[in-house]
């Protein structure tokens, strides 16, 4: 497994933001990760990504402890938060060298003609960041999560502000990472799910209600659609 989460639990102050959270996430399927707000879904992303400490469990990713071994786990980790921090004053070739160099990767400049081509900016890719629209800021965002190649993405909202054209290549783009990498992807758009993940978890009040195959979940509740599901496993 690429991800394995034991007995996750983080607090803040008297609230507890995820409550004894377990679940696995496999190589070469979409994990839809899904709550409504507040329910804890970004909290455990930032969680499995290492820019938060739990209070209790256990995190690995590709065999690696996020907090014993972090730097080897964050290798295999390509992370797209929900509102993308990117330096709008860099072109965008000028700020995947960036990026590229951080990790130390070797033919950079081929890895990133590679990137920008998968993720559709060859238009753009001579632009500064600031003055491209909110869809291909989430390209740049997307192509700095894969650049290095890692074995995980965590994609928090990965379509928020794409128009309907852009929002099938990202999703292809998706789907085709997924072939060899164990993608786990946040969102509220529940065409999102049915369109690309296999596997479904839902969270509520920081506790897993629901966790299994997409097609397993739809057969257990049906003749129910997978948003009544949402919303008769969140009430």
């Amino acid at each position: 497994m690429s991800i394995v989460v034991e007995h996750l639990s983080k607090n803040f102050a008297n609230q507890k933001a995820v409550d004894d959270v377990s679940f696995e996430g496999r190589t070469g399927r979409i994990l839809g990760f899904l709550g409504p707000n507040g329910a804890g879904k970004s909290t455990t992303m930032r969680m499995l990504t290492g820019y938060l400490a739990p209070n209790k469990g256990n995190i690995k990713i590709a065999g690696f402890d996020i907090r014993s071994a972090q730097i080897e786990a964050k290798k295999n980790i390509g992370y797209l938060p929900e509102n993308t921090p990117l330096y709008t004053e860099m072109y965008v070739k000028e700020f995947l060298t960036f990026v590229g160099q951080t990790y130390k990767l070797q033919n950079l400049p081929r890895r990133i003609a590679e990137v920008i081509k998968m993720v559709g900016l060859t238009p753009e890719q001579h632009k500064k960041i600031g003055t491209l629209s909110k869809g291909y800021r989430q390209r740049v965002g997307l192509a700095q999560a894969i650049l290095h190649d890692p074995k995980v993405l965590i994609l928090d909202e990965p379509t928020t502000g794409l128009d309907p054209n852009q929002l099938v290549d990202i999703r292809k783009l998706i789907k085709d990472l997924a072939v060899n990498k164990t993608v786990i992807l946040s969102t509220h758009i529940m065409q999102e799910v049915e369109a690309i993940c296999d596997d479904v978890i839902i969270i509520t009040k920081g506790k897993i209600v629901a966790n299994a195959p997409l097609d397993v979940l739809k057969k257990q509740f049906a003749p129910l659609g997978l948003e009544e599901i949402f919303k008769k496993l969140t009430l």
